[in-house]
């Protein structure tokens, strides 16, 4: 049985970024073959140059198509799953799926088809990726053009036109793994700042925020994230009804800050004891300083086998893969988050 194919789920709404995001991950998937699935491209404003030729004029509704990077595309239509089971069936399965949800539709119900018996076998969610405006939403908008949102919610009759912006987007941060605040060099430190932790709060217990400027965010972040969300839809069950209405607004001064940017580092130490203590102990560490990634090898006393362990977030997995034969008996860890973290403290609490 051959392992699942992990799809990651991007979501937000339009003029958040998702495209910008997407392109990002195209150009820089290192040989990484990605199946592209979007509602439509006239949704999602893709001109034809963007995902190299792939436009509405190459690409019918039932096309699936090989992209020059080595990713394929295809449009919904009407059918997620019937996509979904061709893509599967192809000989050059792809690494990865990419799922571009229009940003009205709620992710949740998307998540929950893949436990169709057809395809729970075959693919898992590896995460879902919600992506804000976070110059709008810091002003309590939502959504940098709220005109433009509901104009594309009026023309698609299979959508709720009743619920407002601020309901769809708590329902878009509740289903969320990963948050990703677009735009951040908009914001001051201050409002950036604010903004992560108001998100923090209104999300599940490990849920990561991050910060991006013109969608830059490292593919070893966005995907591989290895949460399974099928598996948890009661965790994020969607916060309203979506039926009554209401709204708010209020405004903030304009203020530019630096673009956040991502780093990673080594961090070498001497053998571990227990496996057990030192994921719980990476776990803490990784809550303490907001690291993104974890992942690398121990040495485990007494034991001729490799430890290899991988966090996203604060959830810590560690198995013995090899032998370590010569290597040197040491722990090796790389390290990945957003720039600025505290590389002393983190190498101490990590040593210790």
């Amino acid at each position: 049985m051959s392992a699942k194919i992990p799809a990651t789920v991007v979501t937000g709404f339009l003029g958040a970024g998702k495209t910008t995001l997407i392109r990002h991950m195209l150009q820089n998937a290192d040989g990484k073959r990605i199946a592209l699935i979007i509602n439509e491209f006239g949704d999602l404003g893709v001109d034809g140059d963007i995902l190299k030729g792939c436009g509405d004029e190459t690409c019918t509704e039932d096309d699936v198509m090989e992209l020059s990077n080595g990713c394929i595309c295809c449009t919904v239509a009407e059918d997620f799953i019937p996509t979904l089971e061709k893509l599967l069936a192809r000989e050059d399965k792809p690494d990865h799926i990419v799922i571009e949800t229009s940003g009205l539709a709620l992710p949740q119900p998307l998540v929950r088809a893949f436990n169709w018996p057809e395809i729970s076998t075959r693919v898992t969610v590896d995460g879902v990726v919600t992506v804000v405006d976070g110059k709008a939403v810091s002003e309590g908008r939502f959504a940098h053009n709220v005109a433009a949102v509901d104009a594309q919610r009026v023309q698609d009759e299979n959508l709720d036109h009743e619920t407002p912006l601020s309901e769809l987007f708590e329902d878009q941060v509740a289903c969320a793994d990963m948050i990703v605040v677009n735009k951040s060099d908009l914001l001051s430190e201050g409002e950036a700042d604010g903004l992560v932790s108001t998100l923090k709060a209104d999300s599940r217990d490990g849920v990561q925020v991050v910060r991006t400027s013109m969608g830059q965010l490292p593919v070893d972040v966005l995907l591989g994230q290895g949460i399974g969300a099928e598996d948890d839809l009661a965790a994020r069950h969607e916060v309203h009804h979506h039926h009554h209405d209401h709204d708010e607004d209020h405004h903030h001064d304009d203020h530019h800050h630096d673009h956040d940017d991502f780093e990673s580092f080594v961090v070498t130490r001497s053998e571990i004891r227990d496996p057990a203590a030192f994921a719980k102990q990476l776990s803490d560490v990784i809550r303490d300083h907001d690291i993104l990634r974890l992942k690398g090898f121990a040495a485990v006393e007494g034991k001729p086998m490799r430890l290899t362990l991988q966090a996203v977030g604060p959830r810590v997995d560690s198995y013995f893969d090899q032998p370590l034969g010569t290597a040197p008996r040491e722990t090796k860890l790389v390290v990945i988050g957003q720039s600025g973290l505290d590389r002393l403290a983190i190498e101490a609490a990590l040593s210790a």
